[in-house]
């Protein structure tokens, strides 16, 4: 078996419990599907992810219903509209732009709330971090992201903290029978660690956070969530320590971006009990990727991406290959981790979109046998 070498230890501040909210061969989305059709999607997510479904995202319907947007639109006391650019802090009162982006977010409320109608079980909603809003989000008189402003960015973490519990207090309200988890999406977190957030003009950037201050803002939005949380990052570079020192429950990632460095600290982050959500299949079809190379022949594009689609036992042993190069007990895999996709489904197919949902859920029911027989 392979063991890991020793490595420093991370700066964790809680160890969690080892308990997690799901159940061993389990498996999620990250958040977004295609189409426009709130309904539609809702069903998808309960036929594909019957034991760990999600809210819905369809960023497809325009402003408003994107990432940004939609968390934004939680924010108290903080007013949000739409520039040429995306999305900034209003220096008016809340005007048409904001009550688009509620009233989308309503209607997705409406179609899970009747999806997920008697539902005992998980259900995971998904809001963008206050480091990816205050580096999106420009300042209400100023081209420059709130994040130039540390206290811009503190008032936008506590105005976040606020809006998450109502919103989590909503969706209990709804589906009174789930067990809530909140994920956080950070995936301009990456470039707030680096210093590498441009400046309007493209020409500099804005100055590296302090670790401490990074985590502290996090944690404010974290610990406002009365449920098990998670920061979900499909980076190259995930901050892991800043996200387990914050006080994340879990982690998404996507398994396939890991480089050699990554390994030791995923299993450092892994034996203290953090949740790892591992993005271990792609959002898209091979020939459906950007820079795919097509068949010489059209009749033979179907029988390329069928033999180069990955396959749920495929997908099962690149997590417990993963689990292995970690040096990790076998037996504590399938209770540990959720399999899911990469990333969000918003560049997929309809159908391209449930195939990759199901091929999850079938990877995921291997995993717990596939680790037996490695025991």
């Amino acid at each position: 078996m392979h063991r890991r070498r020793p490595t420093r230890k991370l700066s964790i501040v809680a160890v969690q419990d080892k308990s997690f909210p799901w159940q061993p061969g389990t498996a999620t989305g990250i958040g977004s599907l295609p189409g426009t059709d709130s309904m539609e999607a809702a069903r998808t997510v309960i036929e594909e992810l019957p034991d760990f479904p999600h809210l819905a995202e369809l960023p497809a319907r325009g402003p408003g219903a994107d990432m940004i947007g939609r968390t934004a639109a939680l924010l108290v006391d903080m007013p949000i509209e739409t520039t040429p650019r995306g999305w900034r802090l209003s220096p008016e009162r809340p005007g048409k732009d904001l009550r688009r982006a509620r009233s989308l977010l309503s209607s997705d409320l409406d179609a899970m709330e009747e999806a997920l109608d008697g539902y005992q079980g998980l259900l995971k909603v998904q809001l963008a971090g206050p480091w990816t809003l205050a580096a999106t989000l420009e300042q209400p008189r100023s081209l420059n992201p709130a994040l130039r402003d540390p206290g811009a960015v503190a008032d936008l973490a506590a105005s976040l903290a606020e809006g998450t519990a109502a919103h989590v207090a909503e969706v209990a309200k709804r589906v009174p029978g789930a067990t809530i988890v909140v994920q956080l999406d950070e995936p301009a977190l990456p470039a707030v660690v680096e210093g590498s957030v441009l400046t309007p003009s493209g020409l500099s950037t804005v100055r590296a956070v302090e670790e401490e201050v990074l985590r502290e803002r996090l944690r404010t939005v974290l610990a406002a969530a009365p449920a098990y949380t998670v920061v979900h990052c499909c980076h190259d570079t995930v901050p892991f320590a800043i996200i387990a020192g914050a006080g994340a429950n879990g982690v998404s990632f996507d398994l396939s971006l890991l480089k050699r460095g990554d390994w030791d600290l995923l299993a450092e982050v892994a034996e203290s009990s953090l949740g790892l959500l591992a993005g271990a299949t792609p959002a898209l079809d091979p020939l459906q990727r950007k820079g795919a190379s097509r068949p010489s022949h059209p009749l033979n594009a179907a029988e390329q991406a069928e033999q180069a689609r990955p396959t749920p036992e495929g997908v099962a042993r690149s997590v417990a290959d993963a689990w292995r190069r970690m040096g990790l007990p076998p037996a504590t895999c399938a209770p540990q981790v959720v399999i899911t996709p990469a990333c969000g489904l918003a560049g997929a197919s309809p159908a391209g979109a449930r195939a990759v949902l199901k091929r999850v859920r079938e990877a995921a029911r291997i995993l717990p046998e596939l680790m037996e027989e490695r025991s």
